[in-house]
């Protein structure tokens, strides 16, 4: 049935693609995506059209871009819409499995002894109970809606000051219209261009004095390039890891580049596991997708890439620092909601003072990047969080309403769209402008498979939560040092799932985790009393 809905999702989102039949109205995008439209539009038998295709998520990218306001509307309308029991698209509806679904997985939980499913997946996380993600996410719905508000607000006076300067009567914002006019804002605020970032990001100075710098001075760990180990792709690099003693404690492949038979994004994978019961030493590799340059041209990365080759780097310390008899619980084998917590912290020391001063050097003249251009990529990354918390508590908190009701009090099909609508406003994310990022009717996360990410969704805030709380103690004691290293490692990195992920966290911490300092980084100020 999960395996329905989400073949019905992939049908629903390729019957919602929007035709366009002039070119002008494409105004806003760029020559490579309009060739992409009309290629899709080719594929689909209409020749001297274009097709805008959907991916799964509420909003779609091309808003941020399109300058047709009645595009942008049909494009979003058409994203909103998919499986739901009307429109052109009703047949691929999937309401009634939804309802089917959520029903079945309460009679399971009920049958297993528990309340609800909520509560039978919770048990083996580290929230370990419905009440415990309540009470986080609750904490964190009303300074990331108050901030949307205060977005909405910002944006708003864009619109009108624009309207009035060009003699035209200004319009109400919707949520069509929020990408494209954050975008200008952001652009208007934070002038930078990734051209003028890139050159201080040469990938192998990234690497080798920024990623590996940092674990070196935290964990007093050593990295030799192994070139005489053969690999998958030529492109695979090889280290072998060496503890501060001397004594080797396994193997790190980085596989940086992207290339055609890749698939995209970035991840850590463990090829060994480590093992005391098997003497077994783990084999890891770090996954990224940054573009080949030509031969004898320097691979120069975004900021967001390099932020990324740091927090997968946590994942592979995770493995490797990995002390643990049984190869189940070792390293990353840990809850959903606690995996991404080493690698979240990790990138932290992308920004330190002293790592990025060791690797955010021009590769041309050898100039350190000015402080202030890192203090704009910085402010950067925080604008528009309110929006992008809300949506993301919105699905989160929805997922939650369906899977802790218990037998007998699931929705019914026809009952799907008014208990989205009621949980959300219960909840207090039903912002008209900020829709959820994934409306029911599409949310894969939770409805393609038997588990998967149902009651789970709310993970991965839940692991920034200690991520960001993890940050504010290090720094309170001392940054960048040998001793916190070793404090990390102990009773997080070796420990694997040997013990409770929580007890962890509070052994290193001193205490339960703070929602606060999530906040701060995201740069969600607390609502006024």
């Amino acid at each position: 049935m999960t395996a329905h809905f989400r073949h019905r999702v992939l049908e629903g989102v390729n019957a919602s693609a929007v035709v366009v039949h002039d070119l002008a109205d494409l105004t806003g995008l760029s020559e490579h995506q309009i060739a992409i439209a009309e290629k899709a539009a080719r594929e689909r038998g209409k020749s001297g059209q274009y097709v805008i295709t959907l991916v799964n998520t509420t909003v779609q990218p091309v808003l941020a871009q399109l300058k047709n306001r009645e595009l942008r509307r049909r494009i979003f309308e058409a994203s909103i819409t998919r499986g739901l029991p009307k429109g052109p698209n009703q047949k691929y509806a999937t309401t009634e499995l939804i309802a089917e679904i959520v029903a079945l997985r309460a009679e399971r939980a009920a049958l297993l002894g528990y309340e609800t499913h909520a509560a039978y997946v919770l048990d083996d996380e580290t929230a370990k109970s419905p009440q415990a993600v309540n009470t986080m996410l609750a904490r964190l719905v009303p300074s990331a809606v108050a901030n949307a508000r205060q977005e909405a607000a910002e944006i708003q006076k864009l619109i009108d000051s624009r309207a009035k300067a060009a003699g035209e009567r200004p319009f109400e914002l919707k949520p069509w219209d929020w990408d494209f006019y954050a975008s200008q804002v952001k652009a208007a605020r934070f002038a930078f261009d990734d051209a003028e970032v890139r050159p201080y990001f040469e990938l192998d100075r990234v690497l080798r004095d920024g990623v590996l710098f940092a674990a070196e001075q935290l964990y007093g760990l050593r990295f030799t390039e192994r070139n005489d180990l053969p690999t998958y792709h030529p492109d695979v690099r090889v280290f072998e890891v060496f503890d501060h003693d001397g004594s080797a404690i396994g193997l790190c492949l980085f596989d940086w580049f992207a290339r055609d038979n890749k698939r995209g994004g970035a991840w850590m994978s463990d090829f060994v596991q480590q093992s005391e019961l098997l003497g077994q030493k783990p084999v890891v590799a770090t996954n990224l997708n940054v573009a080949k340059p030509p031969e004898g041209q320097p691979a120069l990365m975004s900021f967001d890439e390099v932020n990324t080759a740091f927090h997968e780097l946590g994942h592979a310390l995770h493995g490797l620092l990995s002390s643990v008899r049984y190869p189940t619980l070792a390293g990353t084998s840990v809850p959903t909601d606690f995996v991404e917590y080493p690698s979240q912290f990790n990138e932290m020391w992308a920004t330190e003072p002293r790592v990025l001063a060791n690797y955010a050097v021009h590769y041309q003249t050898g100039e350190h990047m000015p402080q202030a251009l890192m203090d704009k990529i910085i402010a950067a990354r925080k604008f528009n969080q309110g929006y992008e918390t809300t949506e993301y508590l919105a699905a989160a908190l929805l997922d939650q309403a369906y899977h802790q009701k218990q037998v007998g009090g699931t929705p019914k099909a026809g009952e799907i769209e008014d208990f989205e609508a009621t949980a959300l406003a219960d909840a207090g994310v039903n912002v008209d402008v900020v829709p959820p990022r994934y409306r029911s009717s599409y949310f894969s996360h939770i409805f393609s498979d038997p588990v998967g990410y149902s009651a789970g969704y709310y993970s991965y805030i839940w692991s920034e939560v200690l991520a960001r709380d993890t940050e504010r103690w290090i720094d309170s004691h001392g940054g960048l040092s040998r001793e916190n290293g070793d404090a990390l490692r102990d009773r997080v990195l070796s420990r694997g799932y040997t013990r409770d992920p929580l007890s962890m966290f509070e052994a290193l911490k001193g205490g339960p985790p703070d929602v606060t300092p999530l906040l701060e980084a995201r740069g969600l100020t607390l609502p006024h009393q």
